[in-house]
């Protein structure tokens, strides 16, 4: 079979991370890497649960562009921070 070559772009410190757990397991970077695609092709869907960052759902980004806009146009209350106790 044809090989090819995929180059990709990543974290430094995260690369030597991931190199170090390869060779714990006993392969490369390039064995870890084609059994995450054959395991993508195989089962048709990413091999581990992916979610989302709540920070950055539409909800929140709506609120905080409000935010933004009072805050630049002067629409904002100064609160004392009070501490139960």
């Amino acid at each position: 079979m044809a090989q090819t070559v995929i180059n990709v772009r990543v974290n430094e410190d995260l690369k030597k991370q991931f190199e170090k757990f390869c060779n714990d397991t006993g392969m490369n970077i390039s064995t870890a890497i084609n059994i995450f695609i054959s395991t993508v092709v195989r089962e048709k869907q990413i091999p581990f649960k992916i979610t989302t960052e709540p920070f950055y759902s539409e909800e929140n980004m709506k609120h905080l562009r409000k935010a933004v806009d009072n805050v630049n146009n002067g629409k904002i209350e100064i609160h004392d921070i009070i501490e139960e106790e």
